[in-house]
């Protein structure tokens, strides 16, 4: 190969590498603008249902007023209201139903276990935490211990944790509570913290959930916070009003933090405006919804990607 066609060569791989850079900056630039799109699954007062990416009602059920649900990896939806659980297949049939056992009780979660029970909890006279078989049949009850006879108030949404203990928040107690399958509290995260305004700020833990890192991150609802605790119980990273210009904590109530590190959270108490809203680490509100109230939710795609794994919410 001559000088010549050796320079040659190396003129046109200097101008491909540049013109390949730029491309690359000029797509990670476009793609820092693009706007985030996400559809979701909503349990909430008035509208209990799928939204997609575009906004628009794409599943509804046929009762509002939903707690806790979960569109499951086969496509069944899975929702608890306060008297009932219900699972609809992908022709809306009712294929697992399980009903409160006394008229002043309260249902307050649903979860598809990895062993095909669904986690129930049931608040009363004697409020307990259930796993129950396809058929309605209780093959777990764990009495839980709320601190409080206030049913509406005993407990909320809980999650079975990976180590095969459960964990649950209780409101009154200002409480979040980790069960071992027999029964025994073996933690307790509490939420009347000093530094988060003590129990005069009505901290009360509504969600809780287990990250991978091993922190807890739960809403609080009359404070009106978003906290993670470490191992330890202690605060190593809050939000609230004050973070935010838009003031978008109202009655924050169901949450889940997405695979990207974002946080996602439901202003249930918000009768207009932000419903709904996405976080940083960085604490800078990245996306929201205006539409429906929330209560609990599950984010399913982000830009036309569906999210993989378990649902940490």
């Amino acid at each position: 190969m001559t000088d010549y066609k050796k320079i040659r060569m190396i003129v046109h791989l200097v101008v491909a590498l540049t013109v390949y850079g730029a491309t690359m900056a000029y797509s990670q630039s476009n793609q820092a603008t693009i706007p985030i799109t996400h559809s979701f699954f909503i349990a909430g007062p008035d509208f209990t249902g799928i939204i997609s990416e575009a906004g628009q009602e794409i599943w509804k059920a046929e009762k509002a007023g939903a707690r806790d649900g979960y569109v499951l990896p086969n496509g069944h939806i899975l929702i608890c209201w306060g008297d009932e659980v219900k699972e609809f297949d992908h022709d809306k049939k009712v294929i697992f139903t399980f009903k409160k056992s006394a008229p002043e009780n309260e249902l307050g979660t649903a979860v598809r276990l990895e062993n095909g029970y669904t986690l129930i909890t049931e608040s009363g006279k004697n409020p307990r935490l259930m796993e129950v078989d396809q058929h309605g049949n209780i093959a777990t009850s764990i009495v839980l211990q709320p601190e409080t006879d206030n049913i509406h108030m005993q407990t909320r949404m809980a999650r079975k944790l990976s180590n095969g203990n459960y964990l649950v928040p209780h409101l009154l107690a200002f409480s979040v509570k980790e069960y071992t399958p027999t029964g025994q509290v073996v933690k307790v995260f509490k939420t009347d913290l000093p530094e988060l305004g003590g129990r005069a700020a009505e901290n009360w833990p509504f969600t809780a959930i287990r990250l991978s890192n091993g922190k807890t991150l739960v809403t609080l609802t009359h404070g009106n916070k978003v906290v993670e605790l470490n191992r330890k119980g202690k605060v190593v990273w809050k939000m609230s009003n004050d973070d935010l210009a838009e003031k978008p904590f109202a009655d924050p109530c169901g949450a889940q933090r997405l695979p990207n590190g974002n946080t996602v959270i439901a202003s249930y108490g918000a009768q207009e405006g932000i419903k709904l809203f996405e976080v940083n680490s960085k604490k800078e509100m990245v996306w929201k919804y205006n539409g429906h109230r929330v209560h609990d939710f599950q984010v399913l795609s982000t830009n036309g990607i569906p999210l993989s794994g378990i649902p940490l919410k």
